[in-house]
Order: C-alpha cells, then structure tokens, then sequence
C-alpha cells in the first residue's frame, strides 16, 4: 500500500546555514532554481500523494504563503510558532491531520534526482506494515552530494538495519522514510 500523506519537517532553523538562513528559512533555500521544499513536494506530488502537511516554526509566514499556491499535494500546515517540536515532536503533534494509516516523512532539507522508477514509490514496494514499524530511504555516501560526515546504518542480509558507526561500509540516510503511527 502506497501512503496517501506525508508529513514534511520543515520547522528547523537552518543554522548552519547561516547567513543564507538570516532572512528565509532553509526549506525556501534554492538549489537549481527549485526550492529544497519543493523538490520534496514535486517528489510526493509524482509519488501520487494527495496531502502534505509540513510542518512551520522558523519564518513560517514565508512557507506559508510559499505554499498557498500549490495545488498538489494538497498543504496542512502544522504550526509550531510557540515553541520548535524536534522531529518527533512535530510528528506527534501532527498525527491528528496525519490519520492511522503508514504516512510519508520527509525532510524540507534533502532532495535527490530520480532515475527510472520514482524512490519513494520504491520505498512504498518496500513497505510491509505487517513487519515494519519504519522504512528508511539509504542512499550510497558516494553517490550524495553536500553530505557532511559519515555513514548511518550498516544493511543486514535480511534488510535489518543497525548503526554504522562510520563504518565506510555503511550508508546515509536519505531524508525519507515510511511510518506506521503506532510507533508514537
């Protein structure tokens, strides 16, 4: 089952980005002419994912009217202007608009070129709710460009994952995942 809703973490704020971050928030950064929150938009949009809801604290009037003329997917802001949630604290306050089923999560702040059939599709292949709680999207440390650091996770022959410890081996998160809200 491919998910119909995502949530995008773009609540962040973009300091080390900085000074780019002083007047826009990191989401609205431009990389070849798109802004990073659009190529994860345009990503769930060619995925078929009919509602985002992104989540808003830094500058978040500029995402907010940034958004309101997209028409897919359609846009929930959560709004966390009184007080910055974290990741999972963002997921949690929006898992009243997020439902029961297994939703998209995306980072506002990576992006990737799709070759052939669409990641987060194949992330969605991927998906067997039976077993999994969360589904990460990996990615090779050298096909990533802008990546600072080491790896994330090491891949077990039965698609286990644990902590790479910088194990040159190892590889990256990608800055997307599929989750079941039981997990909260």
């Amino acid at each position: 089952m491919r998910p119909d809703i995502a949530i995008v973490l773009a609540a962040g704020l973009g300091k080390r980005m900085r000074p780019i971050t002083d007047t826009i928030p990191k989401p609205l950064v431009r990389i070849a002419g798109k802004t990073l929150l659009d190529w994860g938009l345009d990503s769930l949009a060619a995925a078929g994912v009919g509602t985002a809801v992104v989540n808003v604290h830094y500058l978040p009037e500029q995402i907010v009217a940034h958004v309101a003329a997209r028409r897919a997917p359609r846009i929930v802001i959560s709004d966390e202007s009184d007080r910055l949630l974290d990741s999972a604290g963002g997921i949690v306050k929006a898992l009243p608009e997020l439902g029961q089923q297994p939703f998209y999560i995306l980072n506002a702040d990576t992006f990737w070129i799709d070759h052939g059939p669409l990641n987060l599709r194949r992330l969605a292949l991927a998906w067997d709710a039976a077993k999994m709680d969360i589904l990460l999207m990996l990615a090779d440390l050298h096909q990533a460009t802008g990546h600072c650091g080491s790896t994330d996770f090491l891949v077990a022959p039965d698609g286990a994952l644990r902590r790479s410890k910088g194990d040159p081996a190892g590889l990256i998160y990608a800055g997307a995942a599929i989750i079941h809200p039981r997990l909260f």
